[in-house]
């Protein structure tokens, strides 16, 4: 089963001033996080804009980025979809481009019951049999929760590997960890609550924040995990302002303004998401400066 490290990083796509993708600034940026703490790429997730983007334009950073980290780490794909043939088609390709998995989102606005969860999921994976597969369960976005029972289902599916859990619901982390194998792979969907997923037993995070401190995360986690709770929780307050910061309006809004701050050309985020307000852009200036980010 792939390992897919404790850091994964959700990157942001970067754009040109006509709006269209950046192609090389994408190459530049996911090799240096690949250098600076991340184990795995996710492309093409809500911080990489994925509503946004045409599957060309998708299919292409694909085959970007694993050029760019020439095995250096390991790309995720974001093939999700709330039609499930559109997600079967969708990760088919990005099996047949080299990816090391996929990430599927819960399907959004049809909102379908568990059981349609489950038969949705089911299908992605048993038509691409050999790719591994992350859940990713983010209701306020979706509208609808991935049960902890369900997913415990969906990791009896071999390629079905892990989950991305954004619910914000330590109680339903706790039950996932309960009901699933050990091997089964949970990842935090929020920075802020990395530190409290890790104690009931998740193993890493998918991170927004890790393009800015990507080591530092590692060191955190694996303080942790090698007992170095007051270490980790150290690390853990240090980092929670701009874990803050980078939420302060949606995702990924600050993100792409932090990077921009340290002079990297990613670019606006294309409509219906829109400009952050010069009171974020201030609020996080001073973040970064007192972390020396900036």
């Amino acid at each position: 089963m792939v390992d897919f490290g404790i850091v994964l990083t959700a990157m942001i796509t970067p754009f040109k001033p006509d709006g269209s993708v950046n192609y090389d600034v994408a190459a530049n940026l996911a090799t240096h996080l690949v250098e600076n703490g991340t184990d795995t790429l996710v492309i093409c997730g809500t911080t990489g804009e994925s509503p946004t983007l045409s599957w060309e334009e998708e299919y292409k950073l694909f085959q970007v980025v694993l050029e760019a980290i020439n095995d250096k780490g390991k790309v995720i794909a974001g093939c999700g979809s709330n039609s499930t043939k559109e997600a079967i088609a969708a990760t088919q390709k990005a099996a047949q481009m080299g990816v090391h998995g996929a990430l599927q989102v819960v399907p959004y606005y049809n909102k379908p019951p568990q059981a349609g969860l489950y038969q949705h999921f089911q299908a992605i994976a048993q038509a691409s049999p050999e790719l591994p597969l992350l859940l990713y369960n983010i209701p306020g976005r979706t509208g609808q929760n991935l049960h902890a029972d369900t997913v415990a289902r969906l990791a009896e599916v071999e390629n079905i590997v892990g989950v991305k859990e954004a619910s914000g619901d330590l109680d339903q982390v706790s039950a996932i960890c309960r009901l699933t194998p050990q091997e089964f792979q949970i990842y935090s969907g929020d920075d802020s609550l990395t530190l409290p997923m890790l104690a009931v037993g998740a193993k890493g995070v998918v991170s927004v924040a890790s393009h800015l401190v990507g080591n530092q995360l590692q060191q955190m986690i694996k303080a942790f995990r090698e007992g170095q709770t007051q270490l980790a929780t150290t690390i853990h307050l240090q980092l929670f302002p701009l874990f803050k910061s980078l939420f302060a309006t949606t995702n990924p809004i600050p993100i792409k303004k932090a990077l921009e701050l340290q002079d990297w050309k990613v670019g606006s985020t294309r409509p219906p998401l829109c400009e952050r307000s010069p009171e974020i852009t201030q609020e996080l200036g001073v973040v970064l400066k007192e972390l020396d980010l900036i």
